[in-house]
């Protein structure tokens, strides 16, 4: 069961330690479900992002056949409106090389005013000062200064953004280090996954921030913390 209460939780983990919760259950490859180095937090200072994606695919090279470049915000405001959860906005600009902007302030206060947790973009952003002033999170590709002949193509279709498939209503999560899907399957878990891997992880830490380190006490810390993740592992998987 997806909650505003879940999200709220998932929202106190960093995406590096979602990721490390996600792999335990091996449901997918590890090298799997996250986006890449093309998709860049415009704000990193601001904390992490969680809602359901809401797609969209955008031009802005050529005018739109029909309709005006803000046509399809409408259409997306309908359904952020009957959204139950917060969603994030994920756009896949489809010119290549890209030609405009595919965001800049009143898409962002609008999205914002509507109740979207974030924006995620393969193309670029402007306004990007104004965007930061609404504690807006939005990840993109680059900055550009206009908005072309903007216009969205289609909505709630899959669309392919830092090289991963992002399908409608997935469960994103995003920070300063990157963006991730999370399978819903396991989401209500992964909270306290998290805190069992953070307090795994600090055998380590404290270990080495105690001072007077060794290599053999450093292999023990390791090896603990090890010992623990894997039995996590094993608990998660049934085995």
């Amino acid at each position: 069961m997806l909650t505003r209460e879940l999200f709220q939780k998932l929202a106190q983990y960093d995406s590096p330690t979602v990721c490390n919760a996600i792999e335990l259950w091996d449901l997918r490859s590890r090298t799997a479900g996250y986006m890449n180095e093309t998709i860049q937090a415009c704000y990193p200072h601001l904390p992490p992002m969680v809602g359901l994606a809401l797609t969209t695919t955008f031009r802005s090279a050529a005018a739109p056949i029909q309709g005006d470049a803000y046509s399809s915000l409408t259409a997306q405001t309908q359904i952020l409106e009957q959204m139950e959860l917060p969603a994030v906005m994920v756009f896949q600009d489809l010119d290549q090389p890209v030609a405009a902007a595919t965001f800049g302030e009143v898409m962002c206060t609008t999205y914002k005013a509507f109740g979207a947790a974030g924006l995620i973009t393969s193309g670029t952003g402007r306004d990007l000062e104004q965007v930061e002033r609404l504690d807006f999170p939005a990840f993109t590709a680059g900055a550009q200064a206009a908005h072309g002949y903007c216009h969205f193509v289609d909505l709630q279709i899959p669309v392919s953004v830092g090289g991963i498939m992002v399908r409608p209503n997935e469960l994103l999560h995003g920070d300063c280090n990157g963006v991730t899907t999370i399978p819903v399957e396991i989401a209500s878990e992964i909270p306290g996954v998290c805190d069992e891997i953070i307090s795994a992880e600090n055998l380590v830490l404290d270990y080495l921030k105690a001072g007077n380190v060794t290599a053999k006490g450093f292999d023990e810390a390791r090896q603990a913390c090890g010992a623990q993740i894997q039995a996590l592992s094993r608990r998660l998987k049934g085995k």
